[in-house]
């Protein structure tokens, strides 16, 4: 059997129960009182932006004194090799230029996005090393 309240107790709770459908019907989220609310979406929406300006990130490394060169987008997908003919050759050594060229690529990937995520989220007093 459930106990029945009465008296103010019952009052408040249901001031209570009619003040948080009151803040329902209105679209508010009680977890997030106020103006946090706002700072998610703009959170999520700095994020997004973000997401696309690393979309269009490009960079290119070489190695060997330009005998191999990659072109990588923001994601780390590699986009391009150019090889030069006479390093076509040596299997092994084209290898090691082939990967020296691929891990130089993923380090400026690294610094653009690093930089695009510092400019972005600069103004937000972040701790370094944060994103």
């Amino acid at each position: 059997m459930r106990p029945v309240l009465s008296g103010p107790a019952s009052g408040r709770a249901g001031l209570q129960r009619k003040s948080l459908a009151a803040e329902e019907e209105k679209g508010e989220d009680m977890r997030f009182p106020g103006n946090m609310q706002s700072m998610l979406k703009q959170a999520q929406q700095m994020q997004q932006r973000l997401r696309e300006e690393i979309a269009q990130i490009s960079v290119e490394a070489s190695a060997g004194g330009g005998m191999v060169t990659v072109r990588m987008n923001g994601e780390k997908n590699v986009l391009g090799v150019k090889i030069d003919p006479e390093v076509a050759g040596d299997v092994e050594m084209l290898q090691d230029l082939v990967l020296a060229a691929c891990n130089e690529a993923c380090k400026k990937v690294d610094e653009a996005i690093q930089e695009k995520t510092s400019g972005l989220l600069g103004g937000l007093g972040l701790p370094p090393g944060l994103f």
